[in-house]
Formats: C-alpha cells, sequence, structure tokens
C-alpha cells in the first residue's frame, strides 16, 4: 500500500513549476549581472578636409617693401615662347647652322679663366650659365653682365683682366669677399648698374664716385670709408636708383640732390644731423629709407611735396616734433614707418584716410591723446604697430571687445586707464572649476555604474543560493513523504 503515502499531484505539480521558474530567474539575473550590455556612444562622422584648403594653402602676406626695378630676363619663358609652325611640305626644311663650342670672345673668356671663374662649354647661354649675358656682336659676343657670387678664396681681380671686361654694362659682387682693385677707366666709363653686397672687404668713397655714369647703384654689407654720401652722390650724375645701406657710412645728409632719382636708401649707417629740406626737390621719388641713423630734429614739412612717394621709412632715429600735415598729400604712400623716435603730439586722423596705405608702424614714440583709428581702418593694414606710447589710448568702444594693440584703452577723459592683467583670472579659475565640474561628474558616473554593477552580481548570487537551498528542503520533503 506504498500509493497511499505519496504526496498528492496537485501539491508536488506546483512546487516542481515554481522551482524550475525560480532557477531559471536567478540564472537570467546573474547572466545579466555578469555580462552587462555595452554602451555605445555617438560618434561624429568625420570632416573631409576642405580640398581648397589641403590644396591651395593660404598665402602669408609680408610687409610692403620698396618696389625694386624689374629685372630683364635673362632668358625666354617656356610659356611665352612661341610654338613653332610646322613647316608646309613645299617649304623646304631649314638646315641648323654647326655653332662653335663656345661663341663668347677668346680674350675674355682667358680673362675669365685668369680670374679662376668657370666658363662651361657656352658662356653666353643662359641655359648653362645665368651670371653671364652676352651681346649679339659678331663674329664674336662680348660679355656685357657679369656676377661674381661665392667667390672662391683663389679669386683675385687683375688690372688686365679687368681691361679685357671692360664691355661690361652691369657688374655684380655678393658674398665675394675679395681685395679691391681700382677699375680701369675703360670699364669705369661703360658700367651702368654697380652691385656690391657683402662683398671686397672695403671700399672708399673716392673708389665709388669714379663709377661716372652708374645709374643704379648698390652698396651693402661692406664698409665704406666716407666723410658722407655726398662726396659719393655729387659725382654720379646719372643716378637712378642709390643703396648704401649697413656700410658705417658717417658724415651728413647732402644739401643738393638729383631731380631724377627714383630710389634713394642710407638706411643702417651713422648719418647724423637734420634731414635737409631741399629732399622736395626728387619729385620721382618712389622710396625713402633713412631708417637706423643717428638723425635729429624734425621732419621738414617739405616732405609732403614727394608727391610721387610709395614707401617713407624714418625709423630708428632721433627725430622729435610732430607728424607733419604734409604727408596727406602722398596719395600713393603705402608704407609709412615712423617707430622708434622721439617724436610727439597727437596721431593725425588723416592717416587713416590714405587709402593705399598697408604699413604702419608709429611705436616706440611718445604720442599722446585718443588714437583716431576706428575698426575698418585698421582691418585694411596688413602690418599696423603702436605700442610702447604711455600717454596713448584708444576708444575701445570702436574695436572688438579683445583687441591687442600695445596701448590702454580711454577713460571716459580720453586718458589712458591702467593697463589689464596679463590673464584673466575668473575665466581660467572658471575654467578649472568647469573641468573639476567635468571630472567630478565623470567620477560619480563611474562610481554609479561599479555599485550598480556589484549590487547585481550580489543579487544575482543571493537568487542562485535562495534556489539551491530551497531545492534541498524539498528534496528532504520530499523523501519523508515517500518513505
Amino acid at each position: 500500500m506504498a500509493s497511499s503515502h505519496a504526496p498528492p499531484f496537485f501539491i508536488l505539480g506546483p512546487l516542481i513549476f515554481f522551482l524550475l521558474l525560480l532557477l531559471q530567474f536567478s540564472s537570467i539575473a546573474l547572466s545579466a549581472s555578469l555580462h552587462p550590455p555595452a554602451t555605445i556612444s555617438p560618434t561624429k562622422a568625420p570632416t573631409a578636409p576642405s580640398p581648397s584648403t589641403s590644396l591651395h594653402p593660404p598665402t602669408t602676406i609680408s610687409p610692403t617693401k620698396a618696389p625694386t626695378a624689374p629685372r630683364p630676363s635673362t632668358s625666354p619663358s617656356p610659356a611665352s615662347s612661341p610654338t613653332p609652325a610646322k613647316p608646309s611640305p613645299s617649304t623646304p626644311t631649314p638646315t641648323p647652322t654647326p655653332t662653335s663650342a663656345s661663341s663668347l670672345n677668346p680674350k675674355q673668356v682667358r680673362a675669365l679663366q685668369s680670374l679662376n671663374i668657370p666658363t662651361g662649354k657656352n658662356p653666353c647661354s643662359p641655359l648653362h650659365n645665368s651670371t653671364m649675358i652676352c651681346d649679339s656682336s659678331k663674329p664674336f659676343r662680348n660679355l656685357i653682365s657679369l656676377t661674381l657670387a661665392n667667390c672662391s678664396d683663389d679669386v683675385a681681380l687683375s688690372l688686365t683682366a679687368l681691361k679685357t671686361l671692360s664691355t661690361l654694362t652691369t657688374f655684380k659682387f655678393i658674398d665675394c669677399p675679395i681685395s679691391p682693385i681700382r677699375f680701369p677707366s675703360e670699364l669705369t666709363s661703360n658700367l651702368h648698374s654697380f652691385t656690391c653686397i657683402n662683398s671686397l672687404k672695403k671700399l672708399t668713397g673716392v673708389w665709388l664716385s669714379r663709377l661716372l655714369n652708374v645709374t643704379d647703384l648698390t652698396v651693402s654689407h661692406v664698409t665704406v670709408i666716407a666723410s658722407g654720401p655726398a662726396i659719393i652722390l655729387g659725382s654720379l650724375k646719372n643716378l637712378r636708383s642709390v643703396s648704401i645701406s649697413h656700410t658705417n657710412l658717417t658724415g651728413f645728409l647732402p644739401k643738393h640732390w638729383h631731380p631724377n632719382l627714383t630710389h634713394l636708401d642710407l638706411s643702417g649707417n651713422q648719418l647724423r644731423g637734420k634731414i635737409p629740406s631741399s629732399l622736395n626737390v626728387m619729385e620721382n621719388l618712389l622710396v625713402l629709407n633713412l631708417s637706423s641713423n643717428s638723425l635729429d630734429g624734425e621732419i621738414p614739412p617739405g616732405i609732403g611735396d614727394l608727391t610721387s612717394l610709395q614707401n617713407l621709412s624714418l625709423a630708428s632715429n632721433s627725430l622729435s616734433g610732430s607728424i607733419p600735415d604734409s604727408i596727406a598729400a602722398m596719395p600713393d604712400l603705402v608704407h609709412l614707418d615712423l617707430g622708434s623716435n622721439l617724436l610727439n603730439g597727437t596721431v593725425p586722423k588723416f592717416v587713416s584716410d590714405m587709402t593705399k596705405l598697408k604699413y604702419l608702424n608709429l611705436e616706440n614714440n611718445s604720442f599722446h591723446g585718443v588714437l583716431p583709428f576706428n575698426a575698418s581702418f585698421l582691418k585694411k593694414l596688413e602690418v599696423f604697430k603702436i605700442g610702447s606710447n604711455d600717454n596713448l589710448c584708444y576708444n575701445h568702444s570702436s574695436f572688438a571687445v579683445k583687441v591687442k594693440m600695445g596701448i590702454a584703452p580711454c577713460d571716459k577723459h580720453g586718458l589712458p586707464m591702467s593697463p589689464p592683467p596679463a590673464k584673466d583670472s575668473s575665466l581660467e579659475s572658471s575654467s578649472d572649476s568647469s573641468d573639476d565640474n567635468d571630472n567630478s561628474d565623470d567620477n560619480a558616473s563611474h562610481n554609479r555604474d561599479h555599485h550598480g554593477g556589484t549590487s547585481k552580481v550580489v543579487l544575482g548570487v543571493a537568487i542562485g543560493l535562495s534556489s539551491i537551498v530551497f531545492l534541498i528542503i524539498f528534496l528532504v520533503l520530499l523523501s519523508k513523504c515517500c518513505k
């Protein structure tokens, strides 16, 4: 009669169903706690680089340089050379005439070789030698332009060789510190352009004054011994462009000038005294550079008569007084540099009316008052320097909130306010606190995720253990009922 002791089905069935349901729930909870779903953060699609910025980088505009005369081309440009026409069938093809290995005058070839100057197979060909230009005379061509650059120590000028090269009209020495020699009269009378840059070690004013027919004279970064530029310029009646810069030239500026000069550069010397008012005779002058000397006194009012002037640089002198109003009469002025002087007074408003002005330097002076410029004027300038004028200020309502000009803004009385601190500490601290808040938020989120994951694991383990204990109790009760 064992069947009378078996537990009824209506008791055993629900218990088994409940046990299976509990085991399935615990397994799901444990799996979810051990393998939380991955959180996918949205990412931005990569932005393709703009073709215009990757293929064409932005152009950097340099400050306006002094205009220079165009250099004659020594070789035809491939783009501008005409395409040869195809010969017609009826026209016989011309046979090229054989040329000699060198069409240069043999005497001049030997002269160049005596100076240890390589000539090559064809010195007159611009494709093989860009330092020499020849004329078209026959049967032999003659040199009309010669450039000696980066000379070696074994190069030495000789009077005989220079006489042979007397056909030169252009003679250039660039980075060629060899010993100078007196040019023969045949050469000096024929030269129209002479350039000496960091070459010939030392020159004298008398040596340069012998270049009587020179129209373009450039001497730079070489010592010139002379009592002043007048001893040089007084003899050169045909000058159009002269640049004697960084030569330690002493003395005073000349009182008499050639009216046909278009370019005058005497910068980087030790010239002293006042700027003569006789400068106004050079009506064709385009460039006037007297910077980095020891000139004093006021800027002469007659400077405004130079109505063709495009570049005026008087910086780094000891000039005093105010900016003359006559400068307003220079309609083509592009470059105005009056920095590092002792100029005072107010900055004239007419400067902002110069429509072609691109470079303006008024820094390191003693200007005072309110700067009469607005944002639209400064926007068109490529270079603007106004700093180190302690008594000068600007109207902050005429500019953007953030502007850096090196001078203080004006107060309600038109006087300079105290300069702002180098850094805005409030913005910096708020930025730091914002960073700290962001970090604390990240840490809090991380802690919440960590604690949430831990609680899920504990819950799953607890449910599993409870299921095991319940199963053991159920099996014990079941065994007792079946006995």
